[in-house]
């Protein structure tokens, strides 16, 4: 696991989140995963400003081990929080959204953009709802 340099401002209310299916966002805030792959880009004023990472409540069991068995093939990561027992339906952490790439050697990466995403920070969990694209969770 990779350990945040350095913590999540104290002003956390106030940024912006982005929510992630389960197992991707406890791999994320665990410090695993450390690119989010999305089709497309993000706001210029969030690159290299810390976002939460808001597990979004909706995943089918098939969804999340089809994401547990690519985690243990990407970094040999397996010790994953069962589907019931896992965070969903709020902020479960943050990071800072380092950049944006379009290409990347990463295992983790996939997609058309791949959200670069350093200092993971996991959090108290806080239950709200999620929306698409990077959203303001209820402060």
């Amino acid at each position: 696991m990779v350990q945040a340099s350095c913590q999540c401002p104290q002003s956390a209310t106030k940024l912006k989140a982005l929510s992630i299916r389960q197992p991707w966002a406890y791999l994320i805030v665990e410090g695993w995963k450390n690119i989010e792959n999305r089709s497309f880009v993000p706001p210029r004023e969030l690159i290299g400003q810390w976002i939460l990472i808001h597990a979004s409540r909706g995943c089918t069991e098939k969804e999340f081990e089809d994401g547990c068995a690519f985690a243990i093939k990407a970094c040999g990561f397996g010790n994953i929080p069962p589907l019931d027992k896992i965070r969903r339906g709020g902020i479960v952490g943050c990071v800072k959204l380092a950049r944006v790439v379009t290409s990347s050697p990463s295992k983790w990466f996939v997609g058309k953009y791949g959200y670069v995403l350093t200092d993971p920070l996991p959090l108290p969990f806080r239950p709200c709802n999620g929306r698409l694209g990077f959203f303001d969770p209820p402060r």
